[in-house]
């Protein structure tokens, strides 16, 4: 009896230093973040210095060598692996000038891979895509374009988003608007029908009848936000409008006022480039074959600088590694991050790191992911693995509770089956798990749009995911053992059972036919 009461009390001074332990480093972690954050300085060489990462282009390149020597500079092992290669691409000047009726400077850009315009630019008439009869009417009408722009946007019937409607108009104006905006869509989308080419079709069938450029506007519903994405055309430019300056020249034309522009896009093509992933890692010192994986997407659109989308997910995973190494140098199990490619164009990154490293896959603890914007994180699902509660609880607790207390969690919740990177790791059956942010109006505002820059970072809130994220990995990495992988097959809407999202290969050659 007194022998089991002296095991019974080393094993509680055993516990009991274990949990002092643990204290200790996460109080290190808030300490490191709280007074010594590297966010800003890293968000400004990665935003403001290097600028938007398209992948193919220059900027591309040079952010994942940035990262690796970044990494370095902290001692931490960083490599660049290459996964495969893509049409290569750099965005030149894009200016736009209307010079009829009267003179004014025009807010656009070209769309990513457009094709760049005759050296100096090209001067010609702006007309609109009429609404014909059908698709004999359009090729009757299609020789009419040659030198001339043409506007294939449907125009907006207010510039004013819906939250100011709200707030400022009669219930009877907003309906009004909102029915008055319906009907032009609609009539827009079946203008485009009659033309019997579908959306990446109809701006190459303009530009083989001798069109000067296309001219788009894709609103993203907020002041001053447009969405700016990729081009169809292969000889002549395609430019993004503001709203207004779209909804001028378009007025202008309907009304017979022809009006002449001047676009002078530059842009130049660098044949099929490498595309990589960057890779750090700081070594288990107990169990090195076994991971714990932080997981952001580096490349973004580049109507901005990716600050949202995702340049916070990015500075996040940074800063993670960078707290743990000087706080945590000898993790239990490996700390790898990994910064991906090529997520805009379907996770390409992510799932060749996923296909490429087969041997991996059974020894990952944990994946935690973030990609949606600057806020505070707001919600976690289990992604479908039964035990996720158990574990992510108990690592969640951790985190201090001014912290988590607005956190909205989902056990075991349905996998996630694309979205972001974290999908191609549940595809695998890794417990991978994306660490849902606060809005701060990312899908109108910054999500792909020429709003996406530095300015938009709240980096109270990012600091707030650093903490959060380092004391989970922390804690996934000091677990006893690995985590249940027994997943929760997800049935539809019918009720009845589903399939576990597959794995998909990625696109390792990519920006071409």
């Amino acid at each position: 009896m007194k022998k089991r009461y002296v095991l019974g009390m080393g094993l509680m001074l055993l516990v009991g230093s274990h949990v002092h332990a643990q204290n200790e480093v996460i109080e290190k972690i808030i300490k490191e973040e709280t007074e010594n954050s590297q966010l800003k300085q890293i968000g400004h060489e990665l935003m403001d210095g290097i600028g938007p990462r398209l992948v193919g282009s220059p900027q591309m390149k040079k952010a994942h060598d940035w990262a690796v020597e970044k990494y370095k500079g902290w001692g931490i092992e960083a490599r660049n692996e290459q996964w495969g290669e893509w049409r290569g691409w750099e965005r030149g000047i894009t200016h736009i000038d209307m010079v009829a009726p009267w003179t004014k400077s025009l807010s656009g850009q070209q769309l990513a891979w457009s094709p760049a315009s005759p050296k100096g630019g090209a001067q010609g008439e702006v007309v609109v895509l009429p609404d014909l009869a059908d698709s004999v009417a359009f090729a009757k009408w299609l020789p009419s374009v040659k030198g001339k722009y043409v506007m294939i946007s449907a125009p907006q019937v207010t510039g004013r988003p819906d939250y100011n409607w709200e707030e400022f108009a009669t219930p009877e104006s907003f309906e009004k608007m909102k029915e008055e905006r319906t009907e032009s869509n609609n009539a827009w989308n079946e203008r485009l029908q009659k033309t019997g080419k579908g959306r990446r079709e109809l701006p190459m069938a303009l530009e083989d009848a001798g069109a000067l450029g296309i001219i788009t506007s894709y609103w993203s519903q907020g002041f001053g936000a447009n969405k700016i994405f990729s081009a169809s055309t292969k000889k002549v430019p395609t430019v993004d409008l503001s709203l207004e300056d779209y909804g001028l020249l378009f007025r202008l034309a309907e009304s017979g006022e022809k009006p002449m522009i001047s676009i002078n896009a530059q842009s130049k093509e660098n044949g099929m480039v490498p595309t990589f992933n960057t890779i750090a890692e700081i070594k288990g010192s107990e169990k090195p074959e076994e991971y714990v994986v932080l997981s952001a997407h580096f490349d973004s659109w580049d109507g901005g600088t990716g600050a949202t989308d995702n340049g916070t997910g990015t500075i996040m995973m940074m800063e993670v590694m960078r707290v743990l190494k000087e706080v945590y140098p000898n993790p239990k199990r490996t700390i790898l991050v990994g910064h991906w490619g090529s997520e805009e164009q379907g996770l390409n990154g992510s799932r060749a790191f996923v296909e490429d490293h087969p041997e991996m896959m059974p020894k990952i603890q944990a994946v935690f992911n973030q990609d949606n914007g600057t806020g505070r994180i707001a919600n976690v699902s289990g992604q479908g693995f039964v035990h996720s509660y158990e574990y992510l609880g108990r690592w969640m607790n951790k985190v201090p509770r001014e912290i988590t207390k607005d956190i909205q969690t989902n056990f075991p919740g349905n996998p996630g089956g694309g979205g972001s990177d974290y999908a191609s790791f549940v595809a695998a059956g890794v417990p991978a798990f994306s660490l849902g942010s606060l809005n701060w109006s990312y899908f109108n505002y910054t999500w792909h749009t020429n709003l996406d820059t530095y300015d938009k970072i709240v980096f109270d809130d990012v600091q707030n995911n650093v903490i959060m994220a380092a004391i989970m990995v922390y804690m996934a990495s000091e677990e006893d053992d690995m985590v249940s992988r027994e997943v929760r097959i997800p049935t539809g809407r019918n009720g009845e059972p589903t399939e576990w999202p597959a794995m998909r290969s990625p696109t390792r050659k990519g920006g071409v036919e």
